[in-house]
């Protein structure tokens, strides 16, 4: 099963960073975002990706064409430039990566109908490239050939946008800053797809506000509902929490669910 990542989104809030680079290789720990994500699929056995390109897609293009010489000790023969490298690259050796260009403004529906000939004639997972989760993948295919629909879709619990207060008699009995609301589920990614979602799709199509909102009205979008760990990489701020929660050696996206 194939794994495609939307990876051509502008990142407008997050311009300190993206004026430069996309979203998708913001970095966590001296590594893109979109590392660690395919990361964790590849921890489930899904090596097979597709990276739907778009805004500044060439940073990502040459980041995986240039990968061994990026990410290991590298002799270079001066004259011929011909490389040796001196490190196996352990967890990656395996990952296929198809780079699918699918333009600098499409929307997200209009990029996965672009790539529609990479992913064969069965079902494939599908996610944003700029979130991270501990989501068990196993268990959301599991879900979703149980149910039979078309699409599902891994519903989260957001953080709250500020700190809640619980108060007693004047008196703070309780702070927790933004935490998870109990209440509703949001759309988190970590989708499985039927190819007949195809179907649903237009080279104008937004994935979110077209594509999912017909896929409920037809009673064919299931949700796998995940209370554990889920962030977003929007702004400047979430990437430093981010940058901060893997520098304390317990990142949440790498924590059982």
């Amino acid at each position: 099963m194939k794994v495609g990542i939307l990876c051509g989104g502008q990142g407008t809030r997050l311009r300190e960073e993206t004026e430069f680079r996309p979203k998708p290789m913001v970095e966590i720990g001296g590594k893109p975002v979109l590392w660690h994500i395919m990361r964790h699929y590849a921890r489930f056995g899904y090596t097979d990706f597709v990276l739907l390109l778009g805004y500044k897609g060439d940073v990502i293009r040459n980041y995986f064409i240039n990968y061994p010489a990026m990410n290991s000790d590298v002799r270079v023969r001066i004259g011929t430039q011909s490389l040796e490298y001196l490190q196996p690259l352990h967890e990656e050796m395996g990952w296929s990566v198809t780079l699918a260009e699918t333009g600098p403004s499409t929307p997200t529906g209009g990029r996965l109908l672009r790539a529609k000939r990479y992913f064969d004639d069965g079902p494939f997972l599908c996610t944003y490239g700029d979130g991270v989760s501990n989501v068990n993948i196993a268990e959301l295919v599991r879900f979703h050939r149980e149910r039979g629909m078309l699409a599902t879709v891994t519903g989260v619990r957001p953080l709250a946008r500020f700190g809640h207060l619980e108060v007693e008699g004047g008196v703070a009995s309780r702070f927790r800053e933004k935490p998870r609301v109990d209440d509703g589920w949001i759309n988190g990614g970590f989708f499985v797809f039927e190819p007949k979602v195809f179907s649903y799709l237009t080279e104008e199509s937004s994935l979110e506000a077209q594509t999912l909102e017909r896929l409920a009205a037809d009673k064919q979008l299931a949700v796998y509902e995940h209370p554990g760990y889920w962030a977003p990489m929007d702004t400047y701020r979430e990437a430093q929490a981010l940058n901060e929660e893997w520098a304390s050696g317990k990142p949440g996206w790498l924590e059982p669910s």
